[in-house]
C-alpha cells in the first residue's frame, strides 16, 4: 500500500497564505459594515449585488450564494418589501421567476460598492504595472487567467 506524503509547506507559502487570509477577513469585515450601514445583512447584501448587475432566476443566485434556494426566497421577499428587488416573469421562459434590482436596489449595491474602500486605498499606493501583476496573479491562482496583452 503506498503512502502518499504531503509536501512540506515553506514558510513563504504559509506567510501568503496567512497574507491572503488576512486580506479576505478585513473584505469581510468592512462590507458586513457597509452592509449594515444600509440596513442589510450580507447575504442580503450580497444577493442585492449580483441582481445590480442583471436580473437572475432564483435557482441561479442559490447556486452562486452557496446557499438553499428557499434561503433565497426568503432573502428576495425581504428585499421586495423594502422596494429593492421585484420578481419579473423570465422573457426566455416564462415559467421561471427572475428576481431583478429596482432603481433604488442599484443605487443602494453602488453605494455599498463605493463605500467599501479597504482594499482601494492600498491599492492606490501601487503602481499601475503593480496592480496589473497582482491581477493576473490573483486571476492565475483561481484558474481564470485571461491574459490580455
Amino acid at each position: 500500500m503506498a503512502t502518499h506524503k504531503r509536501p512540506l509547506i515553506d514558510p513563504l507559502t504559509v506567510e501568503v497564505v496567512e497574507l491572503i487570509g488576512t486580506v479576505v477577513a478585513r473584505y469581510h469585515e468592512e462590507y458586513e459594515d457597509a452592509a449594515a450601514e444600509h440596513a442589510l445583512t450580507g447575504a442580503q447584501a450580497r444577493l442585492l449585488s449580483l441582481l445590480s448587475l442583471e436580473p437572475l432566476p432564483m435557482r441561479r443566485l442559490a447556486q452562486q450564494l452557496k446557499c438553499e434556494p428557499s434561503n433565497v426566497t426568503g432573502i428576495v421577499d425581504r428585499l421586495e418589501a423594502r422596494g429593492l428587488v421585484e420578481r419579473r416573469p423570465d422573457p426566455a421562459d416564462r415559467r421561471v421567476k427572475l428576481a431583478a434590482a429596482t432603481a433604488e436596489g442599484r443605487g443602494v449595491a453602488r453605494g455599498m460598492r463605493d463605500s467599501l474602500n479597504f482594499a482601494r486605498e492600498p491599492l492606490a499606493e501601487l503602481s499601475d504595472e503593480e496592480r496589473l501583476t497582482l491581477r493576473d496573479l490573483l486571476r492565475r491562482m483561481l484558474g481564470t487567467d485571461h491574459s490580455e496583452g
